[in-house]
């Protein structure tokens, strides 16, 4: 009994049960107000946003803490990474071939997402007046607005990612450069250690956004628009285990077994719906199992911004289910405009403002065919299809640093192994301990 009530996986899975049961429940204690509006502010590089209600607070302070160790794991991580490489061409070629890999999987997902979309035609017989939209006025305006230049300045990420590859650059240059390394390192270790005490608070995090998901919105609301939360969990679903599991059969390893070993923190980005809330120990993860700590430094972060298989798949069926929502018969020439677009405006989606849904106006926008109000009816059903797009993005991250190290040659088949049966380990007191007490 004591295994089980240490095991971070059991109270995240109780924490998320427990805030579908208040949200569903007691949804006036879910929403009751803290502050009389949202906090916004930024902190270390990071935008910070916390609710006015209760378990708006709980979610959105645990992400906020997380956030906080992102911005400097990631320019340790990578600068340490490349000044381990042995050359600066290294460092070019890795960049290039995680370019190139999530240029070629995107693509397969908007595709694999428009094809389903058009063969299950989820928008059919929609009442658009059964659905409460909302305002859309500021995605629209994000739309109007969206620029490679404003991508570049609201993402924090890729300006921290470019400073660590300017001072990794610098410092490989630098004779003396051990004076500077080890400190770094140093560093490096109590940020890993003070990520490990904020991860203990996963399970508030977790029953914090479960509660407000439910208690907000509620499920009966959001029967009119089942069938597109069912079809866009079920071709992500499809991605995860055809795509990315031949990937990860191309590499030998496991897709179960990979799965496994990251469910605490695929649990994380379930009850949050945000992916940053447990990138920082993606990357540790990655490590642990044999990916080179380069590899990790240079894939995971830039991964973030342009590998976003999950958000791919979402918007492409989501354009297509609003143009039959609308009966809007588009021709093969607009399929192919609509996805060649998004190829584009997709990478940006998190970084601008309202993420998919500035992609999602930005791209009507430029279709100039479907009707703008369409995206308010999406507004009830996102937050529950965020858990998916989620889940998936940063499953499709650990996936392509697993292809890119094993490629590189920097991928250790015996860490893995000691990994995965650290896990197997884990599992089975886990399950002992539960048997012996049923």
């Amino acid at each position: 009994m004591k295994k089980v009530l240490t095991n971070l996986t059991f109270w995240v899975l109780v924490a998320i049960t427990a805030g579908i049961l208040v949200g569903h429940y007691a949804p006036g204690w879910a929403l009751q107000k803290v502050m009389d509006k949202p906090f916004k502010g930024s902190a270390m590089g990071q935008h910070i946003e916390i609710g006015a209600t209760l378990s708006e607070f709980l979610g959105g302070a645990f992400i906020s803490l997380v956030k906080l160790f992102i911005n400097p794991i990631i320019f340790l991580t990578i600068t340490l990474g490349i000044v381990s490489m042995s050359n600066l061409k290294k460092v070019g070629r890795v960049g290039a071939k995680a370019l190139l890999y999530f240029e070629i999987v995107t693509t397969f997902a908007l595709l694999i997402g428009a094809g389903v979309a058009l063969l299950v035609k989820p928008g059919k017989g929609v009442d658009t007046h059964a659905v409460k939209g909302g305002d859309i006025s500021r995605y629209t305006k994000a739309g109007d607005d969206f620029s490679w230049w404003k991508f570049f300045q609201d993402n924090i990420t890729l300006q921290v990612l470019l400073l660590a590859l300017l001072t990794g650059i610098l410092l490989s240059f630098y004779e003396k450069r051990d004076r500077v390394i080890r400190p770094l390192q140093r560093v490096s270790k109590y940020i890993f250690k003070g990520l490990h005490l904020v991860m203990i608070l996963a399970p508030i995090g977790a029953f914090g956004g479960m509660a407000y998901t439910i208690g907000r919105y509620g499920i009966s609301a959001l029967l009119p628009l089942a069938k597109l939360m069912g079809t866009v969990y079920m071709t992500m679903a499809v991605f995860i285990f055809v795509i990315l599991w031949l990937i990860l059969r191309y590499c030998r390893v496991s897709i179960g077994r990979y799965l496994k070993y990251i469910r605490e923190e695929l649990l994380v980005v379930l009850g949050t719906s945000s992916s940053e809330a447990a990138l920082p120990s993606l990357m540790e993860k990655l490590e642990r199992m044999g990916c080179s700590k380069s590899v990790v430094g240079l894939v995971v972060p830039t991964g973030y911004s342009f590998n976003l298989d999950g958000t791919t798949i979402y918007l492409s069926m989501c354009m297509i289910f609003l143009a039959q929502v609308y009966n809007v018969d588009l021709s093969w020439a607009q399929i192919a405009s609509i996805v060649g677009i998004l190829m584009l405006t997709s990478k940006g989606a998190a970084g601008v403002t309202g993420s998919g849904f500035a992609v999602l106006a930005s791209t009507l926008t430029a279709i100039k065919v479907i009707p703008m109000e369409g995206l308010a009816l999406l507004l009830g059903v996102d937050r529950f299809m965020s858990e998916a797009r989620a889940i998936t993005n940063f499953i499709g991250n650990g996936v392509a640093t697993i292809w890119i190290a094993h490629n590189e040659k920097e991928f250790d088949p015996v860490k893995m192994e000691r990994a995965f049966a650290n896990t197997d380990k884990s599992e089975d007191i886990l399950h002992d301990n539960l048997g012996s007490n049923v």
